[in-house]
């Protein structure tokens, strides 16, 4: 049973790793989806927390969950306006647009 936990533990690691790297990359390039991958990889931290009894990781990443969602709130919502400005309709300056 042990051996099974371990086993399951190391995987979980390594998918964690994986996360964090393609989620750090994801949000350096601007990518809104890296939100969601280190969302991902958060909870898999607090199943690995759970599991090994370091509790302290489930606190520390719920936290950071919450950080991620407000970020991926405000990414969205500025990719959003900025799609929606005078500048994407063949303006060069919103002023164009009372002229």
């Amino acid at each position: 049973m042990k051996l099974e936990m371990l086993s399951l533990v190391l995987r979980l690691d390594c998918l964690s790793c994986v996360l964090t790297i393609f989620s750090t990359i994801l949000v350096g390039r601007r990518c809104w989806e890296g939100w969601v991958l280190a969302a991902a990889n958060s909870l898999i931290i607090c199943v690995i927390g759970l599991r090994t009894a370091q509790l302290a990781f489930i606190p520390a990443n719920l936290f950071c969950i919450v950080l991620y969602a407000i970020n991926l709130r405000t990414w969205r919502k500025a990719t959003r306006i900025r799609y929606m400005s005078p500048t994407t309709f063949g303006f060069s300056s919103p002023n164009e647009l009372s002229e």
